[in-house]
C-alpha cells in the first residue's frame, strides 16, 4: 500500500470521496482506488470562515513502484499499523506461564505480579502482563465502574463524599471522569499506537486511531475500561477492589510481600505502584519506608466557562461549522511579564465542570465531556505554574500540602458544603466579588457560591491569571468576556511528587515499580497507559518472560 498526505475537503464534502480525489491527482483512472483507509484527519481553520479538512490516507494501488517513482510526495505504507499489544498462543487453557505455588512461596516467577491502582497506567500494565501469561494481581481502593458511579452521582446531587470511591479512586482512575483526551506531548510511537487500538478494540471509536485531538468521552471510556477488566479476568488475571495499599515487606533488598487495608499480607516478587497523583497517604507511607522521592511542579487556578457557541465561532468562523466537525476545541498559552506561565489544559468542548474532591474538607474542581460534547458550555482550566520552590518547605510532600491549603480555602469559600466558589471574569479582573451569574450558568454541582476566588489561590496565580486573561481574550475572541464563570479550586492537574527509579524502573528495592502520573512520569490518559506498557516490557525482560 502507498500513503498519500495533505488531501483536502471541503466542509461539505464526504470522506468517502477520498478516493476520486486521489486518483485525480496521480492521473488514475476512477475506480483504480478500492482499498484505502484514513490514517490522519486534521482541521485547516487558518482562513476562516473557509475552514477544510486535511487528510492522510493508505490505498492500495496497481503498478504502486511506479507510481512512487512518479510521484515523489508519495510514500510506501507501513505493513501493519496500529497493532495492539502482543497476544500468545498459551498452551494452557487458562492461558498462563507463571503458575503460583499453593502456598504462596518462591521466586518472583511464582507469583503474580500486583498492581497498585486500575487507572491507565495500571490498567494497561494488566493488559499486557495478562496478554503475557502472568495473571496480574490488580488491587484498587476505589469501586468497580457500577458502584463507583453510584457514589460520584450521590456525591454530585448531595455533597456526601465517599473518600474511598470517587472522581479520583476507582476504577479507570480519575481519568474515566474527563473529557477522554487522547492526545499528549509524548512522542507518537508503537507504544502510543498500542493504546489507541486497544481501546478501540474494546469498545472507543474507531475515530481515535486518525483524528488529530482524539478523546472518547466520558460515557464511553467507562465502558471500554470495564471491557478491558473483563479480558484480563478472562486470562487469569484477579481483580480485588475497595483494597488499599498500606505497606511492603522486603528481605535483603528484594520485594517479598504487599501488606493491604493495614492487616493483610499478600506474597509478592513484583509490584507496579501506579496509585494516581491524588493517593497523599500512598506517597506518605512510601516516604516513611524510605523510598526515595521529590517534590515535582504541577499546576493551579480555576475552571473556566464559555457558551459553546462562542467558542464554535471563535475557532472555525461560523456555528455551522461545529455541526459537520463537532463542538470546537482551544489550546492556549502565555507568559507573563514576571515570567510566570498561564495556560489551559484539559478544554473540555461542550462538556461540564465536576466536584473532584477525595479528601473531606476540600474542594476540587475538574472537567468532563460525553462522547458527543453536547453540553451548553466549554470549559477549561486556566492554571498558572508552580514549582517546587513555591511550596515554602524541601519536604518531598510539600506541594501536596500546598495543594491542600487551597482546597481547604476553596471549601471555606464555597460555604463548607462542597460547592465551589466561583465568580464572573470581569469581577475577578476587577476582584470584586459577584453576587450572581450573568448570561453563563455555572455546570458544576452540587452547586456554587458567588463570591472571590481570589481568597483560594496564591496571589502569584490571581495575579498571573489576571494578566493573562485579557491577552487570552486575543487569541479566542471573547475569551475573556465579562460574565465567562471562574470556579475554583484546580489543584490537581498532575501528581506533586514523583517516586524515583532507576534505569531499569525499578526503586532500590528490586522488584517495584513506580509508574504512571501518580508516580511523577506521566501526564494525561495515553502517556499514563504509555509508561504502563513499557514498564510491563521491563518485567517481562527482567524476567526473561
Amino acid at each position: 500500500m502507498l500513503r498519500i498526505r495533505e488531501i483536502k475537503l471541503e466542509l461539505t464534502e464526504d470522506r468517502d470521496c477520498l478516493p476520486s480525489k486521489i486518483e485525480k491527482k496521480l492521473g488514475l483512472k476512477p475506480g483504480s482506488i478500492a482499498d484505502w483507509r484514513i490514517v490522519r484527519e486534521s482541521v485547516d481553520a487558518r482562513k476562516k470562515p473557509k475552514v477544510l479538512r486535511i487528510y492522510s490516507v493508505d490505498f492500495a494501488a496497481e503498478r504502486e513502484e511506479a507510481l512512487l517513482k512518479r510521484h515523489r510526495f508519495l510514500e510506501k505504507a507501513p505493513e501493519k499499523a496500529f497493532q495492539g499489544i502482543p497476544r500468545l498462543d498459551l498452551a494452557s487453557p487458562l492461558g498462563g506461564r507463571w503458575q503460583p505455588k499453593a502456598d504462596g512461596e518462591g521466586s518472583a516467577k511464582n507469583l503474580p505480579p500486583v498492581i497498585v491502582g486500575f487507572g491507565p497506567c495500571g490498567m494497561f500494565a494488566a493488559l499486557y502482563l495478562a496478554r503475557q501469561g502472568l495473571r496480574p494481581l490488580v488491587l484498587e481502593r476505589g469501586e468497580p465502574m457500577e458502584e463507583r458511579m453510584k457514589a460520584v452521582e450521590a456525591f454530585w446531587q448531595t455533597g456526601k463524599l465517599d473518600p474511598k470511591s470517587n472522581v479520583q479512586f476507582g476504577e479507570g482512575g480519575a481519568g474515566t471522569f474527563s473529557d477522554g483526551k487522547l492526545n499528549s506531548g509524548i512522542k507518537r510511537s508503537y507504544r502510543t499506537e498500542m493504546v489507541l487500538a486497544e481501546l478501540a478494540v474494546h469498545g472507543a471509536p474507531e475515530e481515535i486511531l486518525y483524528k488529530q485531538n482524539p478523546h472518547v468521552g466520558t460515557d464511553v471510556l467507562r465502558e471500554v475500561v470495564v471491557n478491558i477488566r473483563r479480558e484480563i479476568i478472562e486470562l487469569g488475571g484477579i481483580f480485588r477492589f475497595g483494597t488499599c495499599f498500606t505497606g511492603l515487606r522486603t528481605e535483603a533488598g528484594r520485594l517479598t510481600a504487599v501488606e493491604v487495608n493495614g492487616n493483610e499480607e499478600i506474597p509478592a516478587g513484583i509490584l507496579i505502584i501506579a496509585p494516581g497523583h491524588s493517593a497523599r497517604d500512598t506517597f506518605r507511607m512510601l516516604r516513611e519506608e524510605g523510598f526515595e522521592m521529590e517534590a515535582k511542579a504541577f499546576s493551579i487556578g480555576a475552571r473556566i466557562e464559555h457558551p459553546q457557541s462562542l467558542i464554535d465561532e471563535s475557532q472555525y468562523g461560523s456555528a455551522e461549522a461545529a455541526e459537520i466537525l463537532g463542538a470546537a476545541d482551544y489550546r492556549l498559552s502565555y507568559k507573563c511579564k514576571n515570567g510566570r506561565g498561564v495556560y489551559t489544559f484539559c478544554m473540555c468542548p461542550g462538556g461540564y465542570v465536576v466536584a473532584s474532591a477525595s479528601e473531606e474538607g476540600g474542594v476540587v474542581t475538574n472537567g468532563m465531556s460525553y462522547h458527543g460534547r453536547d453540553g451548553k458550555n466549554a470549559n477549561s482550566a486556566l492554571l498558572v505554574g508552580v514549582e517546587p520552590s513555591d511550596f515554602g518547605s524541601e519536604d518531598p510532600l510539600a506541594g501536596v500540602e500546598f495543594q491542600r491549603k487551597w482546597e481547604q480555602a476553596a471549601f471555606e469559600a464555597g460555604g463548607g458544603n462542597y460547592f465551589a466558589p466561583a465568580q464572573q471574569a470581569e469581577d475577578f479582573l476587577k476582584g470584586t466579588p459577584s453576587e450572581g451569574p450573568g448570561g453563563v450558568e455555572p455546570t458544576y454541582r452540587p452547586g456554587v457560591k458567588w463570591t472571590d476566588i481570589s481568597q483560594c489561590l496564591p496571589d502569584f496565580a490571581t495575579e498571573a491569571m489576571r494578566e493573562a486573561l485579557p491577552e487570552l481574550g486575543k487569541k479566542v475572541k471573547g475569551f475573556d468576556r465579562s460574565d465567562a464563570v471562574l470556579t475554583a479550586v484546580e489543584s490537581r492537574s498532575s501528581s506533586p511528587v514523583r517516586i524515583l527509579r532507576g534505569d531499569d524502573l525499578q526503586t532500590k528495592i528490586l522488584g517495584v515499580y513506580p509508574a504512571g502520573e501518580g508516580a511523577g512520569y506521566a501526564g494525561g490518559i495515553l502517556s499514563a497507559a504509555v509508561d504502563g506498557i513499557r514498564v510491563a516490557e521491563k518485567i517481562c525482560e527482567e524476567e526473561k518472560i
